[in-house]
């Protein structure tokens, strides 16, 4: 269940939430052949819970960290607080407009030109066309990518893309900004650039999601951390003690 948040302070709470995943022991290769299997009840699942029982409260205005191994249920938990997932227990409150960046080019089409993708994923993403067209510019001068605005997305690198997919979900403050290891792609300075607007989102009260590998990035950008351990919270807090605590498992 995910409802509205309404106390002034908390942004996002994780109330005893877990989610089951279902996937097949057979390879399936058409919905054809799912849908003769299914009828025939032949189809046999393995169930595993990506996320246990987890509990968490972030606040308005600060930068948090989620940190784990691949498989650890980082990106089902961000999902959840994006609202495109529904626990399978527990409750998710989640208070203002949620600017996920969950994966790269994520809302983009590859054939479409670089100007012709900002103006699907602004509509994606809730803008009218003339919103778009007053912002057209900025979007594209904090990408840096007026050389390559338009030619095909197909064309470009895995950092434009995230240059670009990144200056659409942050082109309007969000009330909750979503990061899923997109600060890892480009170079240094465009690295900079993006923690720049990062603060200067957290100065107005946005409230951010990090998840990152890099545990610099998490040292520098975050307030508090979380470290997520097959799908159960190890520990949460202090971005030192939560660092620690990621390197001790290897």
């Amino acid at each position: 269940m995910t409802v509205e948040l309404q106390a002034s302070k908390e942004t996002i709470r994780l109330e005893n939430v877990s989610v089951l995943y279902r996937v097949p022991h057979e390879r399936i290769r058409s919905f054809k052949e799912f849908a003769i299997r299914w009828i025939q009840r032949g189809v046999k699942y393995q169930e595993f819970w990506a996320l246990s029982d987890v509990s968490l409260t972030v606040y308005r205005g600060e930068v948090f960290g989620l940190v784990g191994r691949n498989g650890a249920g980082k990106s089902t938990m961000l999902k959840l607080m994006a609202r495109v997932l529904l626990p399978t227990q527990g409750r998710v409150w989640v208070r203002g407009r949620v600017a996920p960046l969950l994966e790269l080019g994520a809302g983009f089409h590859a054939d479409l030109t670089g100007r012709e993708n900002i103006f699907l994923n602004g509509a994606l993403l809730g803008y009218s066309h003339r919103q778009i067209e007053e912002n057209f510019d900025q979007i594209v001068d904090f990408a840096e990518l007026w050389d390559f605005i338009d030619a095909p997305l197909r064309t470009y690198s895995s950092g434009m893309i995230a240059r670009l997919g990144f200056s659409m979900a942050t082109d309007r403050q969000p009330d909750v900004l979503i990061i899923d290891e997109i600060l890892g792609v480009g170079d240094e300075a465009f690295q900079q650039k993006c923690a720049q607007r990062i603060d200067q989102f957290r100065s107005l009260g946005t409230t951010i999601l990090l998840v990152s590998h890099n545990m610099d990035t998490v040292r520098k950008l975050c307030n508090r951390a979380a470290l997520l351990v097959h799908g159960k919270m190890k520990t949460a807090g202090d971005v030192e003690a939560v660092i620690e605590q990621y390197r001790l498992i290897g």
